[in-house]
Parts: C-alpha cells; sequence; structure tokens
C-alpha cells in the first residue's frame, strides 16, 4: 500500500503575514510623569530633564519615551528654559 502525502502550500503562510495586518497584542505604557508620586516637571529639576534628552541634546519624542502630549509640553518648554540659562 502506497502512502498518499499532502503538499503544503508556503503562500498560504505568507498571505496571513502581512505589515498592514492589526496587531492583535498592543500593550500601552502609562505614562510615567502622570502616575501618583511622579516628579514634577520644572526646569530646576535636571536629574529628570537629562531623562529626556539624547547625548547630542536633542529631546526624546513622546511615541519613545511615552509620555502624553501635555507632560511632553511641559518638558520641552522647561528643557528649553534649562538650555537657556545654561543649565544642561
Amino acid at each position: 500500500m502506497k502512502k498518499t502525502y499532502k503538499k503544503k502550500s508556503n503562500q498560504s503562510n505568507y498571505s496571513k503575514l502581512s505589515i498592514f495586518s492589526p496587531q492583535k497584542y498592543k500593550f500601552k505604557k502609562k505614562c510615567p510623569l502622570s502616575v501618583k508620586g511622579a516628579p514634577t516637571i520644572d526646569y530646576k529639576n535636571i536629574k529628570l530633564l537629562k531623562r529626556y534628552v539624547t547625548e547630542n541634546g536633542k529631546i526624546i519624542s513622546s511615541r519613545i519615551t511615552s509620555v502624553t502630549q501635555k507632560k511632553q509640553r511641559e518638558l520641552s518648554l522647561s528643557i528649553k528654559r534649562a538650555r537657556n540659562l545654561a543649565l544642561i
């Protein structure tokens, strides 16, 4: 008796994988500056501001740091003030 084998088509596996397919598991990080007990954003708080600035002195985007828009605006304003006063 002969055994028959099914050929698997690779197209079905590739069609499932798509750049445009919606991701099932999206984990939204909480804003580290909106949590209870978070430090206040101030131009004098240099330790906090240095976390959100690169080595070159550019402000890191909220997409990467997961900071809310409101807090990002406050951060950028306080970073610019600290730069102006030569604290950073």
